[in-house]
């Protein structure tokens, strides 16, 4: 053992116990530990931080974005009403969402699958009230394991592929990952489901801790393509109950009825009054392709395609007063939604939209208000502002601002409120579909592909530029950033391929079986803590090697790398999609394990007699 191999094992080994400990935070360590291996000379100081240019950083900054533009547009929605049933229970619903991650992963990138399903199993975790790592981690390992089932799932495939076209002029096929891989993720997938989960550490998720501020009653309008046209309000009641959210009251050509005909028949133009929580307003608009009724009524007003696009608009029952004209080639504002209350002694007290000229003098929209067990029979625009309400306003971040500092507003601390947009939420789709079909079949990188997603979502509008910087968990990137050159310094100096000879060698004690068992748990240690594509092609060398000196099969050894490189699941920086949840499940670096051994486990088992079936000695 040489000495640079020597102090990278101490290095590694006391970063790794730092991590468990887990008095610093991820990044600080993983800072931490690319300085001291730059002191040590293990990782040239030009180098040291050439992995935050790696592709893997890279994919993983570009899949957070694509996820929150999904999710904020309402594309996650949609998908959900079509993927999981209505009334499904947290087990057939977790069932869903581990089943389509694993069969997507199949056959794209499984970093691009759980991009996908990622804002669901937040969404879905909320709905059943589950801690979102209940449902986050069984969702990445089960997006990993549906990797392992054909040539294109994973990189470690392919790079097997390819060793093998070296050694024996074929490459594997696209499908001879099938019988053993199909194997395993099943096993998996059903310890996934039916223990797995019950083994995750019960946290909050980043961003989780919220507030109560009661339902909202806010008015929502049937448009001529709206789902709830010719319907009668009883059946629409019955779908919005679905969604959380009951009808209180109907507004037909300007008159209001508190308590509506449950058989009278809706017609395009109708306003429903709808209370809702605020999570399930956007549930309750796109359930039925609802539209916001103040959203809709400045849109018409200024004539704007998008009534959310421009913070001001003059309502019609007030004078229009002067407004400075902008600049030409001005950038348009971005449209935020918050939540604000009076306080004591505020101006809004007894006072109405309308007195208030919000769109004319402040540029707001008054989507709802929430009025704890009390229910108004005025017009959301009539209705007087009382002590305690909370509003939920939309518009310009000045123009919030200049709202609260002159009316005596308090803002609630910002959580997301989506309000689906079916514009942008087809364009998200679109381009989330674009970027994993390039990847997918090859034409660009995964980095290259995800980026040019990213670049799409700014272009088209479904994202600001401020809000892409903001849906970028920055810890996870130095996280991954700082590490990547402290692991290909294991390959660069020998140590990983050291350990793993030393064990095969004085471990297997040269029987074929135990050699064939003993490579799988190896190469799946590694990949715990090196790069999956790093792994296999540090331990394919050894499996032929081995296989050479024990005269048997390389196939089956060539495949115990490719199972075992493609199951990390002992700690956030073996696989992306570990690295992906770490934030929003609220985990720390030693959860994993708890679950992820036991997963291990099970691979194990199946893996090794399914290997010696499928490919003999």
């Amino acid at each position: 053992m040489t000495r640079d191999q020597l102090l990278l094992l101490l290095l590694l080994a006391g970063t790794v116990g730092l991590f468990f400990w887990g008095r610093w935070r991820h990044d600080v360590v993983a800072g931490l530990a690319l300085i001291a291996a730059v002191l040590a000379g293990l990782v040239p100081a030009s180098a040291a931080f050439a992995g935050f240019g790696h592709p893997a950083v890279i994919t993983v900054a570009c899949v957070l974005v694509l996820s929150r533009g999904l999710d904020e547009t309402g594309a996650i929605d949609a998908l959900a009403r079509r993927v999981l049933p209505a009334k499904a229970g947290p087990l057939p619903t977790m069932a869903a969402l581990i089943g389509l991650g694993a069969a997507l992963s199949a056959f794209i990138n499984n970093v691009g699958a759980l991009a996908l399903l990622l804002p669901l199993a937040l969404q879905a975790a909320a709905r059943h009230g589950l801690p979102p790592g209940r449902l986050l981690m069984p969702l990445a390992f089960g997006t990993i394991l549906g990797g392992m089932t054909t040539l294109v799932g994973t990189p470690p495939n392919l790079i097997v592929s390819g060793f093998r076209a070296e050694q024996a002029g074929a490459a594997f096929a696209m499908f001879d990952f099938t019988p053993v891989g199909l194997a395993v993720a099943g096993a998996g997938l059903l310890f996934l489901v039916l223990v797995g989960w019950r083994l995750v550490p019960s946290r909050p998720g980043a961003g989780a801790e919220g507030f109560d501020t009661g339902a909202y009653l806010t008015e929502m309008r049937l448009p001529e393509k709206s789902r709830a046209v010719g319907k009668a309000l009883g059946e629409v009641e019955r779908l919005l109950g679905e969604a959380d959210a009951q009808i209180v009251g109907m507004v037909r050509n300007d008159f209001r009825m508190a308590v509506p005909n449950r058989a009278r028949r809706l017609r395009a133009g109708d306003i429903l009054v709808i209370e809702a929580e605020p999570e399930a307003l956007a549930a309750a608009l796109g359930k039925l392709d609802l539209e916001l009724e103040e959203a809709k009524r400045t849109a018409a007003e200024t004539g704007e395609e998008n009534g959310a696009s421009e913070g001001g608009a003059v309502a019609r029952d007030e004078p229009p007063e002067p407004r400075a004209k902008k600049p030409e080639r001005a950038e348009p504002e971005e449209v935020l939604i918050q939540e604000m209350v009076p306080t004591a002694g505020s101006p809004l007290i007894g006072r109405t939209a309308t007195d208030l000229a919000l769109r004319t003098r402040f540029g707001l929209n008054l989507l709802a208000i929430s009025r704890r067990g009390r229910r108004s029979i005025r017009r959301l625009r009539s209705t007087a502002i009382q002590a305690g309400d909370v509003l939920l306003l939309q518009g310009p971040a000045e123009a919030l601002a200049a709202f609260a500092a002159e009316l005596g507003c308090v803002p609630l601390a910002p959580r997301p409120l989506r309000l689906p947009d079916r514009r942008k939420a087809l364009a998200a789709a679109l381009a989330m579909a674009a970027a994993l079909g390039v990847a997918a079949a090859g034409l660009l990188p995964a980095a290259i592909a995800f980026a040019a997603g990213v670049l799409a979502f700014v272009l088209l509008g479904v994202l600001s530029p401020r809000r892409l910087y903001e849906a970028i968990d920055w810890p996870v990137i130095v996280l991954l950033g700082a590490l990547l050159p402290v692991a290909g310094a294991l390959e660069s100096t020998g140590a990983a391929g050291l350990v793993a000879r030393l064990l095969l060698e004085r471990v297997a004690g040269g029987d074929p079986v135990w050699s064939l068992t003993l490579l799988l748990v190896v190469t799946m240690v590694l990949s715990d803590f090196v790069n999956n594509a790093a792994t296999a092609a540090v331990m394919c060398p050894i499996a032929l090697s081995g296989a050479a000196q024990l005269g048997v099969a390389a196939d089956p050894f060539l495949m115990a790398v490719a199972i075992g490189a493609s199951c990390a699941f002992l700690t956030p920086i073996g696989h992306q999609n570990n690295t992906l949840i770490l934030g929003p499940g609220g985990f720390r670096f030693g959860d994993y394990w708890r679950m992820g051994l036991l997963l291990e486990a099970v691979v194990v088992a199946v893996a090794v007699p399914m290997l010696l079936w499928v490919w003999p000695l």
